[in-house]
Parts: structure tokens; C-alpha cells; sequence
């Protein structure tokens, strides 16, 4: 096994586990007082779906933000015109020098 597939097979692995863990909180939220936890149910299913969200929409966010930054920090390109233009004196260059 290569490292690629050591690192693909390990982060399927967290997914998979946090996935599992997450339908069970959402589902059956009494299973977090074998734990020790002592939480009311309502508030177990609402953390459980907040938290996601939550970080879904700082993700958004965070793309929305650095889209922005580079539209605002990149130079705009040169009119068509002038890359035309100078393709053309290229042109007319290079059949006067033969």
C-alpha cells in the first residue's frame, strides 16, 4: 500500500467513524450516558445537528471570503484588443525580418 492510499484509507476511516457516531447521537441521544454524559435528549439532537451546520456555513463563508480576496487582490487582464494588437506587430515583425 502507498502512502496516498495509507492517508485515502485513513481519512475513510475518521469519516466513517464520525459518521456513525453522529446518526447514533442523532438517533438514540441516551447512549451518551454510558458515557457519564448527562444531557437532555432535545438539546443532545439539537447540538447534533447545529454543530455541522454551524461549520458548513463557516466553510461557505471562508470560500465566499477568499473568492472575494482574489477577485479584489488579482489585476485585471489586458483588453482583447491590445493582445490582438500586439500579435499583429509580432506578425509584422517577423515577415520583415525575412
Amino acid at each position: 500500500m502507498s502512502k496516498d492510499q495509507a492517508i485515502g484509507a485513513s481519512i475513510f476511516l475518521i469519516c466513517l467513524a464520525i459518521a456513525i457516531v453522529y446518526i447514533v447521537t442523532l438517533l438514540f441521544p441516551a447512549w451518551l450516558g454510558l458515557l457519564g454524559i448527562k444531557v437532555a435528549d432535545a438539546e443532545v439532537r439539537f447540538w447534533t445537528i447545529a454543530t455541522p451546520v454551524f461549520i458548513a456555513f463557516l466553510a461557505i463563508m471562508g470560500i465566499g471570503a477568499w473568492i472575494g480576496w482574489t477577485m479584489a487582490t488579482t489585476p485585471p487582464p489586458k483588453p482583447i484588443e491590445e493582445i490582438t494588437s500586439e500579435i499583429d506587430e509580432e506578425k509584422k515583425e517577423a515577415t520583415e525580418e525575412k
